[in-house]
Formats: C-alpha cells, sequence, structure tokens
C-alpha cells in the first residue's frame, strides 16, 4: 500500500476495547492535558501552568525528556535564529551548568536536570507509566481518555478529562485515538509537488559499488546477509509507507573511573554482522572509527554517537511495523534496536575480522556510571526520528523547506536541512552485476530559517477541535525530516501551550484561536512568566540596523536569513550599526555573533553605545568558540544600565581589520 494515510484509529482497535472488567475511576480534570514527557511536552506544560493553568503531564514510560535526555546531547540547531522562547532558555540553563552563556553539547543526565527543574518551578508532578487505550469524544472535543499502567495494564484504569489536550509523543497516539487523519512513510512526489519525496537512491550513508549481498558470494540461492531485504527497487519519487531508520543515540566514556565495559548481549550472533565485514573488506583505507560511526564528543569524556556510512548505528529497515504495532509489538521492536546496538559494540570490541587499528580504539570506550542509573547505563529512548504525521489544517512541504511557500500563521521556525535516514537496504543491478545498496538516505540544504504554520499542529475542525499535536505535526515526509527536531519540538510544545491557553480563555476551538494575537505573545512574552525579553536584532532587521559602506550579503552559514561581510582588509572604511529599542529599564548584558568565515580577521573592533556614553571594544579571534552543529558564536561584550528612549547600539566595523569581517547579530539579554 502506497504512503499509508489513516482517517480513524483502525489500527488500535486491539487498545480501545470495552473498559469493563476494570474498576470505575473517579473523572479527574484539568484546564490542559499533556501528553507525552519529551522536550515538546515539558515545555507545554511548563508554559501552560506558569501561565496560571491547571496541568497534567502524562508519559507512558518511566523516561522524562524523549531525545534531548536519551543521548541526543549534539544537538542539531541549523541555525540558531530558529530557536526561540524557553527552547533558548533551555539550552541557557544547559550554559548556566556548564559555565558558559549558551551550551548545546551536553551529557543527558544534565539536560534530565535541567528538564526537571522547569517542571519543579511549576510543581508540576508527571505521571509516569501510564498510557493512552482510548480517547472519548463528543461533538469534535475529547471529553475524556482512558489510561491503562503501562508496567501492569491489568490494574484499574483511569478517566481523565480536559478542555485542551496536548499530544506531544513522538508516534501521536493519542492523535490517532482521536479519529485525527494522518500519513505514515513517504508520499509520491506528485502528491505535493515536491522532488526530494518518495524513493530515493542517493549516495549518502552508502555502501560503494561492488559488495555482494549473497551470505556464498555470487550465489543467490545461499540466501542474502543479515539485513538486507528482498524488495525491488522502485522508481525515484514512488510512495510507500516505509519509514526511515531508527537507531540510539549511544552515550559511551573513555574515562577509565567511570567505564563499565561493553560485555557480550545475550543472544548475540556475530553473522549479524558479516555485510559490516565485506563493507571493511572493500575500503582498507578506513581504520578509524569515524569512518564508520559519528563519534562526536561530550563534556567530561562522554559521546554522543550516531549513524555513519553504509552499516553503523541505524538498524535499517527493521522498524516499519513500529506507527501503527500495539504496544507489546512495538516493545519487541525497542529491544531488537537494543540487541542489535549493543551487540554492534561488542563485535567492534571483540570480533578478530574487525581491521586492529578500529578495534583498539572501541576497546577504550564503555559505558558511562553516571548515565541512566535506573536503566543499566543504557538509554531508554529509541530515536523514533519518525512515526505518525497528523494530515491537519495545513500540511508543510517541501516548499515551506525550501521558501517557495510562505505562511503568514507561523509560531516558530525549523532551518534544519531536509533530512531522511535510509528506509531501506536492498539488492540492485548494476553493470550486470548484483550489490547491496542502501535506499531513502536524503540531505539538502541550502535554505535558511522559515516559519511552521500554526496550522501544521492542530487537526482539521471536523475532526477535533481541543487537540494540538506539536511533535508528529502535519507535514510531509521530507519536509518532516527538516522539522523533526528537538529544539524545534520545544518551540512548537510552547506554541500549543499558549494557544491552548488562549482557547481555554477565549471559550475558542483550535481552530477559533487568533493566531496574530499568538504570535504576539510568543514575542513579547516569550518565556511565558511575564518577565522581560531580550532584545535582538538581526541584519535583516530594517529599521534597527544601518550600514554604511558596501558589504557582502552571504545567505549561509550565519545567524538568522544571511550576515554580512567585508574582506576589503579595512582599507575603506565600513561599519554596521545595530540599535536596540529598549521598553524597559533596567541591566542587560549585550553579545555581538559572530558567523564563522573564511580569511577571518584576528580582531574585531566593536564600539557600544549604552544611550548615555561610548565604549570601545576589540574582540580577538581566539575568543570566538564556535562548538557543535553550528557556525557561529556569541561573544559577551559585558553587562550596561540601559533605559528607554536613550537608543543603544552595537556597531561592529572593519578598523584595522587584517582579514574578513562580519557582522550578524546583537543580543541585549535582560540580568535577571
Amino acid at each position: 500500500m502506497k504512503n499509508l494515510i489513516v482517517s480513524f484509529c483502525f489500527a488500535f482497535t486491539f487498545l480501545t476495547m470495552s473498559c469493563s472488567t476494570n474498576k470505575e475511576s473517579e473523572v479527574e480534570n484539568y484546564d490542559v492535558v499533556v501528553y507525552g514527557a519529551n522536550s515538546a511536552g515539558i515545555i507545554a506544560a511548563y508554559t501552560a501552568k506558569t501561565m496560571g493553568k491547571s496541568v497534567l503531564l502524562i508519559e507512558p514510560s518511566l523516561h522524562l525528556g524523549g531525545l534531548t535526555t536519551g543521548g541526543l546531547g549534539y544537538t542539531d540547531i541549523g541555525n540558531k535564529y530558529a530557536v526561540t522562547g524557553l527552547s533558548r532558555d533551555f539550552y541557557r540553563r544547559l550554559g548556566d551548568h556548564y559555565g558558559k552563556f549558551e551550551q548545546w553539547i551536553f551529557e543527558p543526565s544534565v539536560a534530565k536536570k535541567t528538564f526537571q527543574e522547569y517542571l519543579d518551578r511549576a510543581g508540576i508532578e508527571v505521571q509516569y507509566d501510564y498510557r493512552v487505550i482510548e480517547a472519548i469524544k463528543e461533538d469534535g472535543f475529547i471529553k475524556e481518555i482512558q489510561l491503562e499502567k503501562s508496567s501492569d495494564p491489568s490494574q484499574d484504569h483511569r478517566t481523565v478529562s480536559g478542555k485542551m489536550f496536548i499530544d506531544a509523543t513522538y508516534e501521536g497516539d493519542l492523535m490517532a485515538m482521536s479519529g485525527v487523519s494522518y500519513a505514515i512513510g513517504r508520499e509520491a512526489n506528485e502528491v505535493y509537488g515536491e522532488t526530494y519525496n518518495g524513493v530515493q537512491l542517493m549516495n549518502g550513508h552508502q555502501f560503494p559499488d561492488g559488495i555482494d549481498p549473497y551470505k556464498t558470494p555470487g550465489e543467490p540461492s545461499s540466501g542474502l546477509l543479515w539485513g538486507i531485504s528482498e524488495e525491488d527497487l522502485e522508481p525515484d519519487g514512488t510512495g510507500d509507507d516505509k519509514i526511515q531508520a531508527y537507531n540510539y543515540r549511544i552515550c559511551l566514556t573513555n574515562d577509565p573511573e567511570n567505564r563499565i565495559e561493553i560485555t557480550e548481549p545475550e543472544g548475540y550472533d556475530p553473522s549479524m554482522f558479516d555485510l559490516l565485514v565485506r563493507l571493511f573488506e572493500a575500503q582498507p583505507d578506513r581504520k578509524s572509527l569515524n569512518n564508520y560511526f559519528i563519534w562526536s564528543h561530550m563534556p567530561n569524556n562522554k559521546t554522543d554517537i550516531n549513524n555513519r556510512g553504509g552499516f553503523s548505528t541505524d538498524m535499517i529497515g527493521m522498524n516499519h511495523e513500529y506507527p501503527e504495532a500495539d504496544y507489546e509489538r512495538r516493545q519487541e521492536i525497542i529491544d531488537a534496536h537494543t540487541h542489535y546496538t549493543k551487540s554492534l559494540l561488542y563485535f567492534y570490541k571483540t570480533d578478530p575480522r574487525v581491521p586492529a587499528e578500529i578495534q583498539e580504539q572501541m576497546q577504550e570506550w564503555g559505558y558511562p556510571k553516571d548515565e541512566y542509573v535506573d536503566n543499566g547505563n543504557w538509554t531508554p529512548q529509541l530515536y523514533v526520528r519518525e512515526v505518525r504525521r497528523m494530515i491537519g489544517e495545513y500540511v508543510m512541504t517541501q516548499a515551506n523547506c525550501v521558501g517557495d511557500e510562505v505562511v503568514e500563521d507561523g509560531i516558530g521556525m525549523a532551518a534544519y536541512t531536509m533530512d531522511s535516514h535510509n528506509i531501506q537496504r536492498i539488492v540492485i543491478e548494476k553493470e550486470g552485476k548484483k550489490m547491496v545498496k542502501n535506499e531513502g538516505n536524503v540531505e539538502i540544504g541550502g535554505f535558511g530559517p522559515y516559519p511552521i504554520a500554526y496550522r501544521s499542529i492542530i487537526p482539521k475542525a471536523e475532526e477535533a477541535k481541543n487537540l494540538f499535536v506539536p511533535a508528529a505535526m502535519s507535514a510531509s515526509h521530507i519536509a518532516f525530516g527538516s522539522i523533526r527536531m528537538e529544539p524545534v519540538f520545544m518551540v512548537l510544545g510552547q506554541s500549543a501551550a499558549v494557544a491552548a491557553c488562549m482557547a481555554i480563555d477565549g471559550g475558542q476551538t483550535v481552530q477559533e484561536v487568533d493566531v496574530p494575537a499568538l504570535q504576539e505573545e510568543l514575542k513579547t512574552n516569550p518565556l511565558a512568566d511575564g518577565s522581560t525579553a531580550d532584545i535582538l536584532v538581526d541584519n535583516d532587521d530594517e529599521g534597527m540596523v544601518t550600514v554604511a559602506g558596501d558589504w557582502e550579503q552571504v545567505s549561509r552559514g550565519g545567524y538568522g536569513p544571511s550576515f554580512l561581510r567585508d574582506e576589503s582588509g579595512g582599507s575603506s572604511e565600513k561599519s554596521v550599526r545595530f540599535t536596540a529599542a529598549v521598553q524597559d529599564a533596567g541591566k542587560y548584558n549585550v553579545y555581538v555573533y559572530f558567523s564563522r568565515t573564511q580569511e577571518a580577521t584576528s580582531q574585531t573592533h566593536i564600539l557600544l553605545g549604552d544611550g548615555f556614553e561610548e565604549h570601545e571594544m576589540l574582540v580577538k579571534e581566539e575568543d570566538i568558540r564556535v562548538e557543535g552543529q553550528t557556525s557561529g558564536e556569541w561573544v559577551h561584550l559585558g553587562d550596561f544600565d540601559l533605559e528607554p528612549n536613550t537608543s543603544p547600539f552595537v556597531e561592529v566595523s572593519n578598523k584595522d581589520a587584517d582579514g574578513a569581517v562580519v557582522a550578524d547579530a546583537v543580543l541585549w539579554v535582560p540580568v535577571r
């Protein structure tokens, strides 16, 4: 079946059976019910509670924070400009822990502690180990949901009522049980007029030509090696119901004092990696772990390990049942991924077929004693990159990503590459020879931040009137690949919660919310607590930036849509002045953003005006430390007392430059 689209949750009929065998429970009533305590759910719950609503936060597992606390510490940013509100605040609070302004690479336990602090401040107690089994609707409104104990479904069920519901889960289970339309898999390119959807046989994370797929090389009758599908390759752009590969973002350590040895998992079968051995043989010059894993280093001698190459941590093709599977079958799929990943690590550590140099590197690493201490030091969160995608009031597509279509009801931004991991591992014929290839990987970037429609986090009015879906939101497969990043999920979670509060206060459906008023609230009250907002001026902000001289406008690699660059070496005077409109008097920390550029000047002259006097400063290139998946960094200029109607400014010039100067953005942050 090509691209599975479901209007009603028939696949979950086994979950919505009568509760007559369980003791009747009293209905628990709340203003806002948030299902899923991942990053989006935590921020949504915190926002709604801070705005004065009664909130219930439900988590089907025992894990807090989803992927952000589950090993994905090397944050997929895309462009920091897209990270706003409480999402930005979260990374600044991580910065507080590590002694920096913002921190984008971090340990799982630190992220979990930071999320818990949000919940503690708001007085929210997560209801762990409860999962939804039924949604009861009346006149288009979800009136109640039924919950069962995840670890013991035989226990009495709970009944929860809410004025507004937010399904923050990656899976979109509450959405599905509410009768909301959704898609699974890849749309054909023709559905939304796209280029990179559907089947795509590209070169990313791919096998080199010529690797034989059969157990006995050249003999199809011997059968395929483990992990290779018997399915045929469909034409490029063909839709299907297959989903991109899942994996674990692995946290290891090479600190001997904090290391637990990687041991043989029960049921270990080294034949699972016979194809990997052939990959070793096909590229004998590759003798580093970094050739086969994205081995990102985290603070305190830890890692965030991700998939790289033709055969790595992605368990390609083994997750296609997951979206519509019942809870028990999903757990089997999760367990299979755990077994595969632990077996892969043990294989690298011990199997004599692994190149000696790589094996020696692996033997330095083990599981960290101080991470996931309640789960055997192994992450409880599988990276379920894509499950269901709602078909809501508006579907985000490739046209939105590349800027061909720009929505006016934006309530958050995305900026990451259109990214899909491989979806299947198959046999193709090339020049008369059978060989193994991965299919489905897409990595297309080169565009700036773009707005995400409010309509893409709400269902169609005829399907549900009091439900928000910030994670399993409405997007095509390839657009979702750009949007599906943890910082963005937090932004959408906050936007959903603010809209929910507005809908409650106005007695409205989610479709009736005043979107311009919502946009203004998100802009002027970014922390949802009434505190003074940051003042951000980007070089693209007309009326707030004065440019003297001829600067090159660079559209990629900066903060926001572009940045300005001058490589004249100061031969003619040029400057860019960023002016702040101060609303609230007080002390502000001032930062200037430096985007990484080729042949950068060793020093940049800054003139700062605080509204009363001017200060000359010099920023050295060695003071700019860029870390993680980003192309620039904020540099602190100091803290200053500012007053309204005084026009404080920061001016970047090319004075005494010995290389390229960049002018990108300035930030005034209230001291709290």
